[in-house]
């Protein structure tokens, strides 16, 4: 059965299995989620659900996103998500999930923005080598090759270059629930969650579980 939430990254840290094996795990902050809007096939031609994740100031909410809450009766929330589950006629408007939607040895997929590391050459961004430090050389930390000149006369797509590295969206597979911690709404996801401490992130059952 899929399931899905959001959550805040909270940061890392390690726990200790009976036999003292450490595994290193992400604690976050899953849900509270409510349910906004149960969309339906007669209605949008797809079933589907949307959730509502996080605390925000009335006064931060834009005009149109507060009447998309104000149509459903709904208290304003910072971030809006929508899921294809497998069951969406079980969820109501109004309806809150929280952590214990999943249970521990849950395979999960975690989607969220990956840190921003700002404009960077082609050694930092793509792993590249640089070239001799020697006096002499005309080729330190620079891209390399353009290509051919002749033909096609221009940089070909896909060309590794330097520009803005990070604060994209990036979704890590298959990981593991180790512990849920249903009183405080905590999920310790084995390994590492993309984004930096305190970013939003989407938390679903696997699509590739192995």
């Amino acid at each position: 059965m899929k399931k899905a939430l959001m959550g805040k990254k909270i940061g890392m840290t390690q726990i200790f299995t009976e036999n003292g094996t450490v595994i290193p795990v992400t604690v976050v902050e899953a849900g509270p989620c409510t349910v906004l809007q149960k969309k339906t096939i007669e209605n949008d031609g797809y079933e589907a659900v949307q959730l509502a994740f996080g605390d925000i100031k009335e006064k931060n909410v834009t005009k149109p996103v507060k009447g998309h809450y104000e149509k459903f009766s709904a208290e304003y929330k910072r971030r809006i998500h929508e899921f294809r589950l497998d069951d969406c006629s079980a969820y109501e408007p109004g309806q809150e999930l929280k952590a214990d939607v999943f249970e521990a040895g849950d395979k999960v997929d975690i989607s969220g923005k990956s840190k921003g590391k700002g404009y960077a050459g082609v050694i930092k961004r793509h792993g590249q080598h640089r070239g001799p430090m020697a006096h002499g050389s005309k080729y330190h930390r620079s891209p390399g090759s353009m290509g051919a000149s002749a033909y096609p006369s221009r940089v070909p797509k896909g060309k590794n270059l330097p520009g803005q590295m990070g604060n994209k969206n990036v979704t890590a597979l298959n990981l593991e629930v180790v512990q849920v911690d249903a009183e405080n709404n905590l999920l310790l996801i084995k390994g590492a969650v993309p984004g930096p401490r305190g970013a939003v992130v989407v938390i679903k059952s696997s699509v590739k579980a192995l």
